[in-house]
């Protein structure tokens, strides 16, 4: 498992980079992080979902934390230019898991050269030269990610044949239980709750999450949840107890325990280490 520290980091892929990339051990992986790609010049070689896609520029690819997937840049016409944005999960909460119903099944997008395409390099330009600061600006730069993907999603929705896209059942479940999930996740409910706002058993929503995201319904909503605790550690003056009781748990000593066993620090320790990053 690939880690980052950081909550926000951008970087290009030239054509020193890919041929950094060609000489080291370049294996499948998995990483801590979401990880989201922009295309301008060159091709992806893209394994990920347990099968190869090969894509020229310009396309978009996002790949959400957990998943096993390997990243093979190459030249094309001696040129390559694509923007890596990696970032956890809290530094977007409100919009993280809108973006795992957009791409969890079809992590890659080739898109058309035209003046959105453009307006999405100047968005990454923007997040660079702001992360390039002595003191970046995370608010600003949380607003042009936010602002970005609300873009990709707004083109996605006019590629040919994408009002398919979500016919399967499978599918549409999941989108929707992502829905009410990004409703409800701030109560204390069972998995029974979710299961019957979908007019399904648990047991058959539980199969749906774990073939989509490899994960039951209990642990996606406990991520959702463990995503906004950090969130508001980072971002508000809240108590631990306080932000345990906003998300439905009703003593702090569990909500400790439960954020440390995932994360691996205490609510304190986290927004200890949080503030001595940003600051």
């Amino acid at each position: 498992m690939v880690k980052m520290i950081a909550p926000f980091q951008i970087f290009k892929v030239t054509p020193e980079k890919v041929r950094e990339i060609s000489e080291s051990a370049n294996q499948p992986h998995r990483h801590d992080y979401e990880e989201l790609l922009v295309g301008i010049e060159g091709t992806l070689e893209h394994f990920i979902d347990f099968s190869t896609s090969k894509m020229d520029a310009p396309f978009v690819s996002f790949v959400t934390k957990g998943k096993v997937h390997q990243v093979t840049p190459r030249m094309k016409d001696g040129k390559c230019d694509i923007w890596v944005i990696r970032f956890r999960s809290e530094f977007i909460p409100g919009t993280i898991f809108q973006l795992y119903a957009c791409f969890h099944d079809n992590a890659n997008l080739s898109l058309p050269s035209e003046r959105c395409f453009k307006r999405f390099v100047t968005l990454c330009e923007l997040m660079y030269d702001e992360a390039q600061q002595p003191a970046p600006d995370y608010a600003i730069l949380r607003h042009l990610l936010s602002a970005l993907f609300t873009m990709f999603e707004s083109e996605r929705r006019k590629l040919p044949g994408n009002d398919n896209a979500l016919q399967s059942t499978q599918n549409t479940t999941f989108v929707n239980f992502l829905k009410i999930l990004e409703e409800n996740f701030h109560r204390s409910l069972s998995v029974e709750f979710y299961a019957e706002k979908l007019f399904m058993s648990s047991r058959n929503l539980n199969l749906i999450c774990q073939n989509i995201l490899q994960q039951s319904v209990s642990e996606i909503i406990e991520t959702r949840k463990l995503i906004e605790a950090k969130n508001l550690l980072s971002a508000t003056d809240l108590s631990v107890a306080e932000i345990g009781f906003e998300l439905g748990y009703n003593e702090k000593s569990y909500f400790s325990n439960v954020f440390k066993k995932k994360s691996g620090l205490t609510p304190t320790e986290f927004r200890r280490e949080m503030r001595k990053i940003v600051s």
